[in-house]
């Protein structure tokens, strides 16, 4: 018989659930790890990764069409939509591979089906509708993730109604796509697809696209993707659609409550996402849920004594790499490793990869005067960099905002080419509680694209240079 008396049970192989599997090996724990369909979850096969394998192809497609702006010719530029598709789906069957070697070598057990709780310490697994077997853990962690949220009267279908699952296998590119939201699953299948030649619109109900950013960055980044081709409406919702045999007409009001008509091959439902926490077996515990999300304390743990919830399924901000931390934390409490310390929320970067790029960590400049402080901003425009002019990316912006009183790093805004791989400096700096000084000190190398992270510093206490 197979051994199903565990130290540790992991309900869910995504980015949160392999990371905390693997750390609780290296721990000494026996651990299990339950996963109903792909190692890896929505981010190695339906989320982070095949999107950038996506948006890489489409970023090599826009240069192939500017390549006059370098000194080079391009003729009859064209793509294969198949294959595009083809090598994303390579790339995450490549990396969902990678995963299920990580655990051989670390000696996890995988059960392949689907877990549900039945009271404390205990998960039947069942696959296809049959059983698979109990298995009992002392500590059971939930790492189910989310799903596309749908709103009423726009739930997807599949074919005219696309969540991120089938804008990313397209069988033929629409010549008119209308995406619902603005967050970075929107814009990032917004930029995707309008970059492949496809008229897009874009519908958010907010007053600015991606309403988490700082608004200066928001407008900017607005600026640039419409000046890309990408038509964008804010402070408007979808009231109704009315499906055709191969298009959808979709009514939108804006503010003042006009409404008009928009008819389009495909529409992209991303308003958002929700946590899996139905049918695994939560009525079973003392589990206490709150707006579709597990409630959670600063380490994990849940009402139920030994069962703990981490990663999408435990609330926001849902990104990967707050999942994996988030599991590290929780396994290390349970190990007692000295030193653990709950994660600050307020320090974790976020990153749309649209053309161009944003990324961000810490306070926008609304919010930390919302909070009281007295703000010093810096600001910094790739115009004014070298290595940015080089590359033929002169167009983004770079913004710290540090508390005047202490020097402290509040945070930092980035817009423009390859942003998304600058915010980690601002981040360790933030973790490091450096200060203004030690970053008017730090020498960054020359040409980078970083040293318009230090302008930008140098620009919050008037000693910027290159601007």
């Amino acid at each position: 018989m197979a051994d199903t008396k565990f130290d540790v049970i992991i309900i869910g192989g995504g980015p949160g659930g392999y990371v905390t599997a693997i750390r609780a090996a290296q721990l000494g724990f026996k651990t299990c790890v339950v996963e109903e369909k792909h190692l890896g979850g929505i981010c190695l096969n339906w989320g982070c990764i095949p999107t950038k394998a996506l948006l890489r192809t489409a970023d090599i497609y826009h240069y192939m069409q500017h390549a006059k702006d370098y000194g080079l010719s391009a003729e009859k530029v064209g793509y294969d939509l198949k294959a595009v598709v083809e090598r994303s789906r390579g790339v995450s069957s490549r990396l969902s591979g990678g995963v299920a070697h990580l655990m051989k070598k670390n000696k996890i057990t995988v059960v392949d089906g689907r877990g549900k709780l039945n009271g404390p310490g205990k998960i039947d697994v069942a696959k296809d509708g049959k059983a698979v077997g109990t298995y009992t853990a002392d500590h059971i962690i939930v790492a189910t993730g989310a799903r596309p949220r749908a709103l009423p009267g726009i739930e997807p279908d599949k074919k005219l109604i696309w969540t991120y699952f089938e804008a990313m296998v397209p069988e033929t590119a629409p010549k008119s796509l209308l995406v619902i939201g603005s967050g970075a699953i929107g814009i990032e299948f917004a930029s995707f697809y309008q970059t492949m030649g496809v008229d897009v619109t874009v519908v958010e109900v907010m007053k600015q696209i991606m309403p988490v950013e700082d608004e200066e960055i928001s407008k900017f980044a607005r600026k640039q993707l419409e000046k890309n081709g990408l038509k964008i409406m804010t402070e408007a919702k979808v009231t109704g659609v009315k499906k055709g045999s191969n298009n959808v007409t979709c009514t939108i009001e804006d503010a003042k409550g006009k409404t008009q008509d928009i008819t389009v091959d495909r529409v992209i439902s991303a308003v958002g996402v929700q946590g899996n926490i139905e049918d695994i077996g939560l009525e079973t515990t003392k589990v206490k849920t709150d707006r579709g999300c597990i409630v959670a304390d600063e380490f994990s743990r849940t009402a139920e004594k030994g069962i703990y919830a981490i990663g999408d399924v435990a609330g926001p901000p849902m990104l990967a790499h707050k999942a994996e931390h988030e599991g590290v934390i929780c396994i290390e409490k349970i190990a007692g490793v000295e030193g653990v310390h709950p994660m600050d929320k307020g320090k974790i970067p976020g990153c749309t990869y649209c053309h161009p790029q944003v990324a961000s960590v810490g306070l926008t400049e609304a919010k930390a005067k919302e909070k009281g402080y007295d703000v010093n901003v810096g600001r910094f425009q790739f115009l004014g960099n070298g290595k940015a002019i080089a590359l033929g990316e002169d167009q983004g912006l770079v913004k710290t905002i540090f508390d005047k009183k202490t020097g402290q790093l509040l945070g930092a805004h980035m817009v423009g080419a390859e942003v998304t791989e600058l915010i980690q400096g601002f981040v360790v700096a933030m973790n490091l509680e450096t200060t203004e000084e030690e970053l008017i000190h730090t020498v960054f190398p020359h040409p980078t694209l970083s040293e318009m992270m230090h302008e930008s510093v140098l620009d919050a206490y008037g000693r910027v240079i290159h601007m």
